[in-house]
């Protein structure tokens, strides 16, 4: 590798890291902000165990910072190697576009594999250890559910406030009963309770003193027309299911989060199955087959990037690193867009949906290709 070209490397690996450094650090706050506060908040995560959840979730942000880091890498390195006449002095030299580039396609080559690895069995590996880890540490403070002044919706059918908890004491306790429309089928009030965990089948078990309680018409709850029973009680316990939490936690429910070799396995095993296969089981069929195209043309979009982010950071010419991040943004939103509107597909397995996914990916490579070759004559 020739000066010209370390410098290019150099250039270009140094503006990666550090694009994928601050586009991992905002992917990974919002997931943090999405999944991780509210625990925090509650007390149910020391410090130490959020710090590992967020440990966990690099390589599962680092799979969609990766093709934005490198993009935006290439269009800095390029637009201000053009702005300053760099690219222009190396044509006048007599080298080829494809000459200049060569060390980006080198570390376009390495991102792809970095991706492969990643998509098919880090990340989905580090999204087992966390959900893991975040049901176990949830599951040792199970009366954290609890969290004074707040709405509690986690419990299956139910609302609960409290306004004031010391321990497993509460005070200012509110419960209402929904139907699967989420209408309000009664409302219980209590000056005082208790509140204990039954492992055994995950369920708090409310103990309340003091008890008001408003029924309503359950086939017709929202007919006020007549009047609503009231009754009171000196106390009375209510069991609080939180298996429902515990399972919508676990992970084994996401195909996306599977390993290459789980997800072949379970694709054989349903192709196995051949006419015999229930419709769910062929509607998971077709789920393997497209995660298993998403997850190799997400890798594949990196190049893809690349192929777009070296012509076009030449032809822009632009040095300001707000224009090139901007710049970087657009391509990668229109990216995502053509993404989504493919994986709609996957309700109609007769379409092979598997194939569409690769379209955003050849899309941004053919147009990478025809841009290159137009700069690479002018």
């Amino acid at each position: 590798m020739g000066l010209l070209h370390r410098h290019l490397f150099f250039s270009v690996a140094a503006a990666c890291l550090a694009a994928v450094s601050l586009f991992g650090f905002v992917l990974i706050a919002g997931q943090a902000l999405r999944d991780l506060l509210a625990y925090v908040m509650a007390g149910q995560l020391t410090p130490d165990t959020a710090l590992r959840l967020l440990v966990l979730l690099l390589p599962y942000v680092a799979v969609y910072a990766l093709p934005i880091g490198l993009l935006t890498a290439v269009l800095l390195v390029l637009g201000r190697m053009s702005s300053q006449q760099e690219i222009t002095a190396m044509r006048a030299a007599g080298l080829s576009l494809g000459y200049i580039s060569r060390p980006i396609w080198v570390i376009a080559a390495a991102a792809v594999l970095f991706s492969l690895a990643l998509n098919f069995e880090v990340m989905p590996r580090s999204r087992t250890a966390y959900r893991a880890t975040l049901v176990e540490a949830v599951r040792q403070n199970p009366l954290n559910f609890i969290v004074p002044r707040t709405f509690v919706r986690d419990f299956p059918g139910y609302v609960v406030y409290v306004g004031e908890r010391e321990g497993a004491e509460l005070r200012d306790f509110w419960l209402w009963e929904l139907d699967s429309e989420k209408r309000v089928l009664g409302v219980a009030r209590a000056r005082r309770g208790e509140i204990t965990f039954r492992e055994a089948d995950n369920r708090m078990i409310l103990t309340l003193h003091e008890v008001s309680v408003e029924t309503r018409d359950r086939d017709r709850p929202e007919d006020f027309s007549r009047p609503q029973p009231v009754g009171t009680s000196e106390s009375m316990t209510v069991e609080l299911r939180l298996d429902g939490l515990f399972r919508q936690m676990r992970l084994g429910q996401k195909i996306n989060w599977m390993t290459y070799g789980q997800l072949t396995e379970r694709r054989a095993e349903l192709l196995a199955r051949g006419a015999e296969a229930t419709p769910a089981e062929r509607r998971e069929l077709t789920r393997i087959r497209v995660t298993l195209s998403e997850k190799a043309a997400a890798s594949f979009a990196v190049l893809a990037f690349a192929f777009v982010a070296v012509p076009l950071g030449i032809k822009v010419s632009r040095k300001e690193t707000s224009a090139n991040l901007g710049i970087a943004v657009g391509l990668v939103l229109g990216y995502y867009f053509l993404a989504a509107i493919t994986g709609l597909l996957e309700r109609r397995p007769e379409w092979r949906p598997e194939w569409w996914v690769w379209a955003p990916p050849l899309l941004y490579a053919a147009a990478g290709l025809w841009l290159f070759r137009r700069v690479d004559r002018a």
